[in-house]
């Protein structure tokens, strides 16, 4: 989707943080903007600045864990803006500790917000960028935690690696309708998702990872020498515009994701394939190549 002026962005977690640069971007490019937030304060703040800006900028609460909300946001979106083309499921929580001290409500608030969020984006806005047979793209969030992993990092990753492996594979679902897919993998940003905790919903229960007003304070010291969110909306709008598989904006990565490609290649056995099993391997290729092709004719 190389031209976007006119067109019409949807985003989550919009308000602040990485939402709020791929709206600021997005409106650069010539976009109208709907953005979601689940925090009043950060959806206000972040429509005044798209305003000021000179943006025609709408916004709405929404929490995405919630199939409902996100299906009225969609609606208002259409209701609004007429069309969308561009969605960005982008809202997002993180918790970090030993995976044993997770409790269950903090498994479903994570993977409520991280995956669900963005499945429900996707069962919302799917059928709406069909019907109007313009083309558009979707962009889902993930992390650099999606494919690289540490300790203390499980609850997070497991939400991460879910939303790339369903992004991959949604890229090819939606290529014969003109539809480009990317996941978003950035590293440190600077934004405030350490935040995200105050406004996590009682009924999910105690956690068993609090957080300390001294570990806020040094969560803010870490994610202050993060990218600027605007940079990070650079990426995404260049990643749309040429249909990017990856949006990888952190350059640090690279030596460790060649470690972990090195350390994939030696673990397969050294031998030769089944041929019974590599036909049924070949024909899931052939599908997937047969998809690429229509990816790349758009």
């Amino acid at each position: 989707m190389k031209d976007l002026a006119g067109r019409v962005a949807f985003i989550t977690g919009g308000g602040s943080g990485i939402g709020f640069g791929i709206a600021m971007c997005a409106v650069e490019a010539g976009m109208r903007v709907f953005i979601a937030d689940v925090r009043a304060d950060h959806l206000d703040d972040g429509l005044a600045k798209l305003r000021a800006a000179g943006a025609e900028a709408h916004g709405m609460l929404v929490d995405v864990a919630d199939p409902a909300q996100v299906e009225r946001a969609a609606e208002e979106t259409i209701k609004v803006f007429g069309k969308v083309h561009l969605v960005c499921n982008n809202a997002g929580v993180s918790i970090f500790g030993p995976m044993d001290a997770a409790t269950a409500g903090d498994w479903r608030w994570i993977m409520g917000v991280n995956l669900d969020g963005v499945i429900n984006g996707i069962q919302s806005f799917v059928p709406r960028l069909k019907l109007h047979g313009e083309g558009g793209h979707i962009v889902n969030t993930a992390s650099m935690a999606g494919l690289l992993v540490g300790p203390n990092m499980g609850l997070y990753c497991a939400s991460k690696f879910a939303v790339v492996g369903l992004t991959l594979s949604l890229r090819y679902d939606l290529a014969p309708h003109g539809i480009g897919v990317s996941v978003l993998c950035p590293g440190f940003v600077r934004s405030n998702i350490h935040e995200a905790v105050l406004s996590r919903p009682k009924s999910l229960g105690a956690t068993g990872y609090p957080v300390s007003d001294a570990e806020m304070k040094r969560l803010d010291g870490v994610l202050s020498v993060g990218m600027a969110p605007i940079e990070v909306g650079t990426h995404v709008i260049a990643g749309v515009r040429e249909n990017r598989q990856y949006i990888f904006p952190h350059a640090e990565f690279r030596d460790e994701l060649n470690a972990v490609h090195g350390e994939l290649m030696a673990a397969l056995p050294d031998r030769e394939p089944e041929e019974a099993r590599m036909a049924v391997e070949d024909f899931r290729r052939q599908r997937r190549a047969e998809a690429a092709k229509l990816i790349k004719n758009f």
